[in-house]
């Protein structure tokens, strides 16, 4: 038996009764499965074909979705829980891409025929709400009890290119390891260069998912590399093993070091997966996987200016120069994750104790000279009053004042003797 939200039953019971039969299919039951919590249920129903009918009795539950009406699926969202209520259907390869499918709903299938679609065996697994019995037509539980990944079906698996990205973070996130068949298909997959064939906003997906959501992301990578997928990503394809291993160890200690903010995971654990590639190639990564501007620039500064502290040895000054440049709890994280002495980690929590005294942990110092106080002293504004700004910036962090009335007689003394 499958346990999911009891406040889902109302819509069940309202389901059953219009001789509809729901399925609750996919990655919820590969969770529950796997001890895993999941807010995110994939819900399939039998007996329906009419969308609009669909619509009506599920609108009192809640505000409903149906974006993804022409594939058959109806999104609702009920307090924390998204549910995606879909009919059955096959997908028939028409063009290139992941996208290139022409999708036909049909409701006559059968479970097992309709499950054919689906990627892998362990996402193939339903569970029948009516009967309270799991379904599981392509033996899916006994895949996820060896601990390994196999595809329901080998030839439709070659139609999506987005499937061997998703192997390699399945994988990675439930350390699983891939059947010989299916990893075969993915390196010829690979080698047909596929991955071309797909939108840089998907693939970076992926990429998160295997970062964000594995405990041990360097598996994914490893499993990447040795299915050549480092030919796409030709980044890092030279680099030494060595320095491979580096990052590989890094990824996993900043997996264990990640903060409760998604974006700010996201910046860190690419930085650590960047961290031994010159800015230069970096950049060239971090173009095939977005056009986020403001997230990696963020990526890159942390790259930028991984070495401009001294651990050892550093003054106030010095971490206030530092939060103009980064955000110092980013820094800390990446270098923690870096680190390889226990000395030089105990020398790096140092720095994040006096940065949280000095107030820039989060963001650098604000400055107690504005424009406005220049302007009231009588001097006009002109191209000089960014550098008269950053001399009573640097004269702040110095300790030469810290009060409003103690920087107005630093900038008389500075603009008038």
């Amino acid at each position: 038996m499958v346990d999911y939200p009891n406040k889902l039953n109302i819509i069940f019971d309202k389901l059953l009764i219009n001789n509809i039969k729901p399925i609750i299919i996919g990655g919820y039951v590969r969770d529950f499965l796997l001890k895993i919590e999941s807010k995110d249920i994939d819900v399939e129903l039998y007996g329906i074909n009419s969308f609009s009918k669909l619509e009506n009795i599920l609108e009192e539950f809640g505000d409903v979705n149906s974006v993804g009406k022409s594939f058959g699926v109806c999104k609702l969202r009920v307090d924390d829980l998204d549910i995606d209520f879909s009919f059955p259907r096959s997908d028939s390869k028409i063009d290139k891409g992941h996208k290139g499918f022409e999708i036909k709903v049909d409701s006559s299938l059968d479970f097992k025929t309709a499950t054919s679609r689906r990627d892998f065996t362990i996402n193939a697994i339903g569970y029948d709400i009516k009967t309270n019995k799991i379904l599981d037509p392509f033996n899916g539980r006994e895949d996820l009890k060896n601990k390994i990944l196999k595809a329901v079906d080998i030839v439709k698996f070659q139609e999506d290119p987005l499937r061997v990205l998703r192997a390699v973070q399945f994988c990675s996130r439930f350390n699983l390891s891939i059947d010989n068949e299916l990893f075969v298909v993915c390196k010829k997959m690979i080698k047909e260069s596929i991955l071309d064939e797909l939108p840089k906003e998907r693939i970076f997906i992926e990429i998160k998912k295997l970062l964000l959501k594995s405990t041990t992301p360097s598996l994914g990578l490893k499993l990447l590399n040795s299915l050549d997928g480092f030919n796409y990503f030709t980044e890092f394809k030279n680099i030494d093993v060595q320095n491979l291993e580096n990052i590989y160890k890094t990824v996993d200690t900043m997996s264990s070091l990640k903060t409760q903010d998604s974006r700010t995971n996201t910046i860190l654990m690419l930085a650590a997966l960047c961290y031994q590639l010159a800015l230069s190639e970096c950049e060239t990564f971090l173009s095939k996987l977005s056009n986020d501007k403001n997230l990696f620039a963020k990526v890159l500064s942390l790259l930028k200016h991984q070495n401009d502290i001294n651990f050892n040895l550093f003054s106030d000054y010095d971490i206030y120069i530092l939060a103009t440049k980064v955000t110092i709890e980013e820094f800390v994280l990446f270098s923690l994750a870096k680190s390889q002495t226990k000395i030089e980690s105990k020398n790096i929590n140092n720095l994040k104790t006096r940065a949280k005294e000095l107030g820039v942990f989060h963001q650098e110092a604000k400055a107690v000279v504005q424009g406005k106080d220049i302007i009231s002293l009588g001097i006009k504004p002109s191209k000089e009053f960014s550098i008269i700004l950053d001399r009573a910036y640097r004269a702040q962090i110095s300790g030469n004042f810290k009060t409003k009335k103690e920087a107005y007689a630093w900038l008389k003394r500075e603009l008038f003797t």
